[in-house]
């Protein structure tokens, strides 16, 4: 009888099925990690097919080389210009009221691309792990960062893991990189802001930074607060919808509101000045900031943005967001002003302004 010879067995249909077979037998049978698992053997592989193959699959994190391919006729479909960024997630807890390390990684990126009028596409996932760490914490985290990319409508398509000795890091940091298309005719910069702007917040600041520091069991204090962790892309096509012609955003993170509006008033080489009252802020977190010395314009942010945009589009942008579920509590806090530039101006309840300084030091430290 004879045999058939085939040509390219690694593309034969028989061969990739017998490979997908073998993936998805791949199992990772120990319950902590070990040093083993960042070898670069089949422990390694175990942990890469079982944990994030089989959690994150799609088409081109499964090809498993070592880059995601994309072609570049499916990014032109989207805008004109890419947006490229990167953030390490190392916060502390892992897992804290209204989110976790895994779900803050991916809001967190996705949301640096959001907010410059991008449309985000596709993420990296590169994870340190610390031997000795829970395999089903680690599963738990990937499992959630699976959730926020679908909620996101993102991909993780590449990554990398490291283990390092136990001692040498706290349990799991995480690093993701994400691109995006931004949109023809949109251009958002700090740069851009003009006198006479509107300076507009989608809800309650301080409740990440809040929910972190309760979370951290070192306070006797309880309450309801949950972070913000939350993706702002759709918030933000809402936005650029309403107008396209949008100055400036930025997502209210490490720093607060505070930190943001001063990066934008020395970029544009204006001032601004907040209205009080109308800055929203729970209750419960403005018990806790009096309780501890903070301030609520300082607390880190995960769900949170500020938008610049010209004062005659400043109603029709406010009616966007608040229709969507992540700025229904959204509000105008003040406006942008010729002098003095540089400097961020509070306007009190009772009439007087004091200069709002960026944060100085850290108030709250491995926030995010």
């Amino acid at each position: 009888m004879s045999e058939t010879s085939i040509s390219n067995p690694g593309q034969h249909p028989l061969f990739q099925k017998i490979e997908q077979v073998r993936r998805r037998q791949s199992k990772v049978r120990d319950t902590h990690i070990t040093l083993a698992h960042g070898s670069g053997g089949k422990a390694m592989r175990d942990l890469i097919d079982d944990i994030f193959v089989g959690s994150f699959d799609n088409s081109l994190l499964s090809q498993l080389e070592d880059q995601a391919t994309v072609p570049l006729a499916t990014l032109l479909t989207q805008g004109d210009r890419l947006a490229f960024t990167t953030d390490s997630y190392v916060v502390d807890p892992l897992f804290f009221p209204g989110g976790d390390i895994g779900a803050l990684a991916i809001n967190g990126t996705v949301n640096d691309l959001a907010v410059s009028g991008a449309k985000p596409l596709y993420l990296t996932c590169s994870m340190i792990l610390e031997e000795g760490l829970s395999v089903n914490t680690l599963r738990q985290v990937v499992q959630s960062m699976k959730v926020a990319a679908d909620a996101a409508g993102v991909q993780i398509v590449t990554g990398d893991t490291k283990v390092v000795n136990r001692g040498s890091a706290d349990k799991l940091f995480i690093n993701t990189a994400g691109i995006g298309v931004i949109r023809e005719g949109v251009s958002v910069s700090a740069r851009n802001l003009q006198p006479g702007d509107a300076v507009i917040i989608n809800g309650q600041l301080g409740d990440h930074g809040a929910a972190i520091l309760i979370a951290r069991g070192e306070l006797a204090l309880e309450t309801e607060i949950k972070s913000d962790c939350q993706p702002l892309n759709g918030l933000v096509d809402a936005i650029i919808n309403a107008c396209p012609e949008t100055h400036a955003m930025r997502d209210a993170t490490r720093g607060g509101l505070a930190t943001v509006l001063n990066e934008f008033a020395l970029s544009s080489d204006v001032g601004i000045r907040l209205h009080e009252e109308s800055i929203p802020v729970r209750e419960e977190v403005k018990g806790i900031c009096e309780i501890l010395g903070l301030d609520p314009l300082y607390l880190a942010n995960e769900g949170k943005l500020v938008v610049i945009v010209p004062r005659s589009h400043s109603e029709s942008v406010l009616s966007a967001m608040q229709s969507h579920p992540t700025g229904q509590d959204a509000r105008i806090i003040g406006e942008v002003i010729p002098s003095p530039p540089g400097i961020v101006l509070m306007q009190t309840g009772f009439g007087a302004e004091r200069i709002v300084d960026m944060l100085v030091g850290d108030q709250l430290p491995r926030i995010c």
